[in-house]
């Protein structure tokens, strides 16, 4: 009687699941790195907890916040100068994100509301501070937002789902349905993205897939509890993440498999953000005891951490990977090169 036969997959990712553990093994040889951030520069002007921030990709100066004072703000991270101030209809806003081209930004909380702002700064009162648009389909609060294109942006909600939207038309492309709590936070990298959720898993999604081919392409577990932030690895390839179990894992697209762990003993906080160096060489973790930890990605070691007086709420690094920037709910951020 013939077998049936195994499946391409079933073949194919145990090799290539121990030629990347097999990769890693390697990695562990790698010298330390060293790295000790000083704070260079101190953004002060919200008068609320900062809940988001997100560095422009078009000018590695500019960042945007948002601050339960109810007001994003546009900043030049190196001269401290405030670009914008744009005052928010609700002030429970969560999360803030930067266009590809710098010319539009958007946010959302508990409103359930994706608004999108003009913030074009080539002359003095060019930025809009009423919403050009205003995404409204969600029925939760709104957890993260990230721009595909200038048309394009996708968000996360308290609903379970991710929508993909068409900025100019004013309308929902796509919703992504599959995880079964609160979806915390999304990462893009070209033509997928990869969502986590209070249900302790990650998924990733094609974002071309439409209709009954929109099923999240993989589910990874591991975490033991909320996933509160995720980033793609600079190569896309693999990603990081950060929950409440007081760990960070690293996790790889083709072997579908967790392959690091971020944590020590005496670590007992949440995770609030996450982050990678342009390298990948390091990993920047935000924690609820106010600190940032700066985690070798390779060896799973402590390089330098730095300190604010509150809750580490979220950070990130410029597109020339110069600067890391930390937003805390004392209502500072801080630059740090």
């Amino acid at each position: 009687m013939l077998q049936q036969p195994v499946p391409i997959a079933n073949r194919v990712l145990p090799t290539l699941s121990y030629i990347l553990v097999k990769n890693l093994a390697d990695s562990k040889k790698l010298p330390p790195v060293t790295c000790q951030p000083t704070s260079k520069r101190v953004l002060r002007g919200h008068f609320g907890k900062i809940y988001s921030m997100q560095w422009s990709p078009a000018h590695s100066q500019n960042l945007v916040s948002a601050s339960q004072d109810g007001k994003l703000l546009i900043w030049n991270a190196f001269t401290t100068n405030k670009l914008l101030m744009i005052p928010l209809r609700s002030s429970w806003v969560m999360t803030c994100a930067y266009s590809p081209s710098g010319n539009l930004v958007a946010c959302g909380g508990l409103e359930n509301i994706c608004s999108v702002y003009k913030v074009k700064l080539s002359s003095p009162g060019d930025g809009a501070v009423t919403p050009v648009v205003e995404l409204q389909s969600h029925d939760g609060y709104l957890s993260c937002c990230r721009f595909i294109s200038d048309a394009e942006i996708l968000t996360s909600s308290g609903d379970s789902t991710c929508m993909l939207w068409d900025v100019p038309k004013h309308t929902a492309v796509h919703c992504f349905e599959g995880h079964f709590g609160d979806v915390m936070c999304v990462s893009v990298a070209g033509n997928t993205f990869v969502s986590s959720s209070v249900d302790a898993t990650s998924k990733l999604w094609d974002l071309r897939a439409k209709g009954s081919n929109s099923m999240c392409i993989k589910t990874f577990r591991g975490h033991e509890s909320d996933i509160n932030s995720v980033a793609f690895f600079p190569d896309g390839q693999s990603f990081a993440t950060g929950a409440d179990d007081y760990t960070c894992r690293l996790f790889d697209i083709r072997a579908i498999a967790q392959m690091n762990k971020y944590t020590l003993p005496n670590i007992q906080w949440g995770i609030t953000s996450v982050a990678f160096s342009q390298s990948g060489r390091l990993l920047y973790a935000g924690y609820d005891n106010n600190e940032c930890r700066i985690w070798d990605t390779a060896l799973a070691t402590v390089v330098a951490k730095v300190d604010h007086t509150n809750r580490v709420s979220c950070l990130g690094l410029n597109c020339d990977g110069k600067a890391l920037a930390t937003g805390s709910w004392d209502t500072m951020l801080r630059i740090w090169a």
